[in-house]
């Protein structure tokens, strides 16, 4: 069975930045879980591995439009500190936000006098990415998956 549109795909990969840094990898673990076509993974790496089967390895990389997309310096602004109430403020503090974009992980880039400097941009945005990926399973979702849209269960999404 290939990987198509509303299949499930089992992948181990090890992702790395254009300097060759691993940053995530699934060595270890479970296998990546996903459905084919639903958004779970960006779309350079899907796009990549359509058509792909049990056994395939694969080189890919993928430039940051097709992943996390391009650093964007609108989505880092100034916040008043007052906002955060009476928590404790530091660099790098992450929390979910609703933006004009919709929600996000924020991250706090500086505290500037009596404004926190805030970055609504995914921590890999701007950075092409390259993954060594081996597809280990390709099967059929089951019905509840398809209705969620996303995977169940190992590798996948647990409720």
């Amino acid at each position: 069975m290939k990987i198509t549109d509303k299949k499930v795909a089992l992948i181990h990969y090890t992702l790395k930045n254009a300097g060759g840094e691993v940053l995530d990898s699934s060595e270890g673990h479970e296998p990546l879980a996903y459905l084919h076509g639903a958004g779970n993974i960006i779309v350079g790496l899907e796009s990549a591995l359509e058509g792909k089967a049990a056994g395939d390895k694969l080189e890919v990389s993928v430039e940051a439009a097709e992943a996390y997309g391009e650093y964007d310096e609108s989505l880092v602004q100034p916040v008043p500190s007052s906002q955060f109430g009476e928590h404790e403020v530091e660099v790098g503090l992450q929390f979910h936000a609703d933006t004009a974009i919709g929600p996000r992980v924020v991250t706090v880039t500086a505290i500037d006098g009596d404004d926190v400097i805030i970055d609504a941009n995914h921590s890999l945005a701007g950075e092409d990415l390259h993954f060594a990926v081996e597809v280990v399973e390709v099967r059929e979702p089951s019905a509840e998956e398809l209705d969620h849209g996303h995977v169940h269960g190992p590798g996948g999404h647990e409720h």
